[in-house]
């Protein structure tokens, strides 16, 4: 072992000493390699846990990038505040070319899609196929935190300024995408953008979704033109294909916090739908109408949300109502009509199918007032009402594939160190990424690193500097180690050429 280190030093040495004559934002070709300059598959496990991404840098990344959509503050020190960046906002707008000048410095090719995907790619020694991407997304929720996806883009800019540092060449390129809204918070789609590249959402589909608010006349297509984020090549897998997606996200749920765990090495996504219910009674004076002469949309969509929790709770599933909107909306007036959001997930496809099936059967019921599993009992009858329901999203469970899924864990070894079998676990994520769509197209997998209490989709979500540095290291290790493995004859996927 002792040999093997003394062989290494002179290598890391040229290298930082070539790194120190250039800044790191050097535009250079890839097309030759220097003698000093190493090849991605001529590094053994010593030289791959050389690389170091600097954690210094990618915090001042994360932080500065978040001067553009500051939200709500939940501390006394400059950073400890939330963001409210929605999706092709002004703010979002800022975040959107700090990354194209960034990743342009670093000699990235460009790309803007039709969505307004956002892909940079360094080149590599050959670039007749597919780059391996990381990707993530810059937008949040209104009421989000600085580390959601946020971290995801930073960390993907952080590994291509650490291969540049130290002048190490791909063989095949690596790129980092920004997708456009993720989070589905201005526009009422998740991860549409994604979605339209995978072929599974239509493109005119996205372009005409309305911003959510009642006066809005905002669409996709109209905000992407306004911000000068509408391009001009397809959003399509066949115009720009991947080899790979890896994305590096905080875990937004509390198990790796609650177990000790640095780094969650995601196996797959649970299965869930979005439906929107609409439930129409009767609008009436409130001091006028006694409890059995009214037909509450109200009224009868809560007990409908209850029952949603009853079923999720049944079922092993979870069920959560985020949007309520009612009509009229006045003090003294008994609501006639109420819509609400329903979100349900759970590990299994057929476990969502079958607590939608529920859904369709008792909520009309409920509604009409039929005393479902004790709903009614000590409510006084009133008049019926009626419900419509939509599905208006559906993402399967999603298996995310095992070649990717091992390198993650190689990487977490290597990085994590002796005791790395107790700080490391498998996991399926509960929350849907773009990552769901790229699996559709590509070999994908997702890196988790723990956050404060599990906390995510809020002002104080947390991730420590330690733990956000070493998702990126294992992000950056899983990129090189995958990037070493294309040429394997074992690989079943089809690599389509990639033009520059």
């Amino acid at each position: 072992m002792a040999s093997v280190a003394r062989s290494i030093r002179p290598w890391t040495t040229c290298l930082r000493q070539q790194a120190s004559r250039r800044p790191h934002t050097s535009i250079r070709s890839f097309t030759r390699s220097a003698t000093w300059q190493l090849h991605s598959k001529e590094m053994d496990e010593d030289m791959l846990s050389s690389l170091k991404v600097n954690q210094s840098r990618l915090m001042e990344d994360i932080h500065y990038t978040c001067q553009w959509g500051t939200g709500q503050r939940w501390g006394d020190k400059p950073t400890e505040t939330g963001m409210s960046r929605l999706a092709l906002s002004d703010a979002d707008k800022e975040a959107r070319d700090w990354f194209v000048e960034t990743t342009k410095a670093l000699g990235c090719h460009i790309t803007v899609d039709s969505m307004g995907n956002i892909f940079a790619v360094r080149p590599g020694l050959r670039n007749d196929k597919p780059p391996t991407f990381i990707g993530s997304h810059l937008d949040t929720q209104p009421s989000g935190g600085r580390y959601d996806g946020i971290l995801g883009v930073t960390a993907g800019v952080e590994v291509l300024r650490t291969l540049a540092d130290n002048w190490v060449e791909t063989e095949y390129p690596v790129g980092v995408v920004n997708w456009t809204n993720e989070e589905g918070a201005r526009f009422p789609m998740s991860m549409v953008s994604s979605g339209v590249w995978a072929g599974s959402i239509p493109l005119e589909t996205a372009h005409n979704l309305r911003e959510v608010g009642p006066n809005s006349t905002a669409t996709m297509a109209s905000e992407l033109a306004r911000i000068g984020y509408l391009g001009g090549v397809p959003a399509s897998h066949s115009h720009i294909p991947m080899g790979a997606h890896f994305e590096l996200h905080i875990e937004q749920g509390p198990l790796l916090e609650m177990s000790n765990k640095k780094i969650g090495v995601v196996t797959g996504v649970q299965a869930y739908k979005w439906l929107t219910v609409t439930v129409k009674g009767r609008d009436t004076h409130t001091g006028t109408t006694d409890l059995k002469s009214r037909a509450d949309a109200l009224l009868a969509a809560s007990k409908m949300i209850l029952h949603s929790h009853r079923l999720a709770s049944a079922h092993s599933a979870l069920a959560s109502t985020g949007i309520l909107n009612l009509k009229p909306g006045s003090t003294n007036t008994v609501p006639g009509e109420v819509t609400f959001s329903l979100d349900i997930r759970a590990k299994s496809d057929d476990t969502v199918a079958k607590m939608k099936e529920l859904v369709l059967s008792d909520f009309p019921a409920i509604a009409a007032g039929e005393n479902i599993n004790g709903i009614q009992d000590d409510c006084t009858p009133g008049l019926p009402c009626t419900v419509d329901i939509v599905e208006d999203f559906d993402s399967p469970a999603t298996n995310f594939h095992p070649d990717c899924i091992s390198v993650v864990a190689q990487a977490a070894h290597s990085v994590l160190g002796r005791d790395s079998h107790n700080l490391m676990m498998e996991m399926t994520s509960g929350a849907g990424h773009d990552s769901v769509y790229a699996s559709k197209r590509c070999p994908t997998s997702m890196i988790f690193v723990p956050c404060r209490e599990g906390v995510s989709h809020n002002p104080a979500e947390f991730c420590k500097e330690e733990d956000c540095a070493l998702g990126a290291q294992v992000l950056l290790q899983s990129v090189v180690r995958f990037d070493r493995l294309r040429d394997m004859d074992r690989r079943s996927w089809r690599q389509e050429p990639y033009h520059l």
